[in-house]
């Protein structure tokens, strides 16, 4: 096993290359970094909230408003299924989970039941569908989601939250946010970089949910300021001031945008935002521009009414413009928040909190202080217990762990917190205790009456057992931590993980690395640490 085969030497060779090149972005300044060559690394440590400073916000996802939206979406569909078949209504009641129809011809119920199949809507993995249709006495059809639908949309609302906030503070240049689920309905966000939370509350709180809807004529202004609405219409807040009745039944809906972007109107100067459609969208839009012309549709941002132009022709380019008293960042906000795609519920922010940069560098000072202290007491040990020779060795080897912790933490991109280093530290003092057991197999070998050579292989060979039990368990513990833990408690543990893989690499592969040229060269009588 002390033999120095060429495979070892081969590895050994390029866990240093690699390791160099992946943890040498980290000595330089970041524009530095940005001139190195493309085929370079350029990835250095990504220090977390607690190291850098940036904002930290706990949010909660209204998964009640959601499942009360996906309602009233449920409502409208069955009002324009009953319309179109021709099926006349006494009453459209809401209940939980769904609506009840009472129809005006008892004798239409099979009719309204066959029409209400139709909005049954997809079925899941398990082969059932999401909404069921039933007949509840002689004159009324109930179509609602299934309970196990109703149940499913808080996670579900909660995971898509998720992924939209990840673009959304993506778009907005920040490295590396930490973006997790807490308990069932909260979502944690830490922008690390980012000193101002009231910008990250604008850009991830506001809900974007963009439609184009129809205005209603049908009733006068004063008609519907008094209460006056007809059934399928809403009265939405405009911008331009008051209020605007328009139909509920969106034409085309912002889920089918592909591309948003802030931009300035050629004629009057002011700032827009150009969108476009999809395939879908766009021959929706065209469709319905089409066959309203000389009506007004409204531009509806979170249930308030933008603009209201007037369609003076079908718009079948898939294209068009947002105008509406926007500044140069509202307009560019908007296209940010277009693109990324509209919140399935809305998000209230429950917490919040600003780390400081100058606390962040505080912290990056004690960490480093902490790690050479701990360093600097595992090489006196090492040295006065093992001499210079063996006690040296054990000290390279360490080097070398941390250089591979380090190039793998910077290729990863792991986010490196407080507590991460407070694992580095620990798995500093594991990758000694494994020369430890190594060293003292030795002597006890040496001492037995073993050659030099023999007692080395043996002391390899006998403490692999225990070194890989010792490190197997550690792993065991930190992939527990990992998957149960948040925060704090996964950035240790992660560190953890990569420490005590790199560790056994160094102490025993490095190691014997060492010790086998220094046996070929001096092809020594004794053992220096007897």
């Amino acid at each position: 096993m002390i033999q120095l085969s060429r495979w070892k030497v081969i590895l050994v060779v390029l866990s240093l290359v690699f390791g160099v090149l992946l943890a040498f972005p980290n000595a330089l300044s970041p524009a530095q970094r940005a001139a190195l060559p493309g085929w370079l690394p350029k990835n250095a440590l990504n220090l977390g909230l607690d190291l850098q400073g940036g904002s930290y916000l706990l949010l909660e996802v209204d998964v009640e408003a959601m499942r009360t939206k996906r309602i009233d979406n449920l409502i409208e569909d069955v009002r324009v299924a009953l319309r179109e078949g021709g099926i006349a209504t006494n009453q459209i009641s809401r209940e939980a989970g769904g609506a009840v129809v009472t129809l005006a011809d008892p004798a239409r119920q099979d009719a309204a039941y066959t029409a209400l199949q139709a909005l049954v809507g997809p079925v899941n993995a398990s082969g059932a569908a999401e909404r069921q249709v039933q007949r509840v006495g002689p004159d009324r059809v109930r179509l609602a989601f299934t309970q196990a639908t109703l149940d499913s949309m808080g996670a579900t609302a909660v995971d898509q939250s998720i992924e939209v906030v990840r673009r959304r503070i993506d778009s907005l240049g920040t490295r590396e946010p930490s973006i997790t689920r807490q308990g069932a309905e909260r979502i944690v966000v830490q922008a690390p970089g980012e000193s101002d939370p009231e910008k990250l509350k604008d850009i991830i709180g506001q809900t974007a949910k963009l439609t184009f809807q129809m205005v209603d004529d049908s009733v006068t202004p004063e008609e519907a300021a008094a209460g006056r609405i007809p059934p399928g219409s809403q009265l939405l807040p405009s911008e331009e001031g008051g209020a605007l009745l328009v139909k509920k039944r969106a034409l085309v809906t912002g889920e089918m945008l592909t591309d948003a972007s802030q931009a300035f109107d050629s004629q009057t100067g002011e700032a827009i935002v150009n969108f476009r459609f999809n395939g879908q969208g766009a021959r929706r839009f065209g469709d319905a521009t089409a066959q309203n012309l000389g009506k007004r549709f409204a531009i509806v941002l979170d249930n308030r009414v933008i603009s209201a132009p007037v369609i003076q022709s079908a718009i079948t380019g898939g294209s068009g413009q947002i105008s509406g008293n926007f500044t140069p960042e509202s307009a560019n906000n908007l296209a940010i928040l277009l693109r990324a795609g509209a919140l399935p519920a809305p998000l209230s922010v429950e917490q919040q909190q600003t780390v400081g940069a100058e606390l962040g560098a505080d912290a990056v000072q004690a960490g480093k202080i902490s790690t050479a202290v701990g360093f600097m007491a595992i090489l006196v040990f090492m040295l006065l217990s093992y001499g210079f020779l063996f006690g040296g060795i054990s000290v390279i080897a360490l080097l070398v762990n941390g250089l591979l912790i380090v190039a793998t933490l910077s290729v990863t991109q792991a986010t490196l917190t407080l507590p991460g280093i407070a694992g580095l530290i620990l798995t500093l003092a594991v990758a000694v205790d494994a020369n430890v057991l190594i060293y003292e197999r030795m002597r006890d070998e040496f001492r037995s009456g073993r050659p030099v050579l023999s007692a080395m292989d043996a002391g390899f060979s006998r403490a692999m057992t225990t070194i890989i039990d010792a490190n197997v368990t550690t792993i065991l513990a930190a992939l527990i931590m990992f998957q149960f833990g948040s925060g704090p408690v996964r950035g240790f543990a992660w560190t953890l993980s990569i420490g005590v893989l790199t560790s056994v690499f160094s102490a025993v592969v490095i190691t014997q690395f060492l010790l086998s040229i220094w046996f070929r060269r001096v092809r020594p009588k004794t053992l220096p640490i007897v």
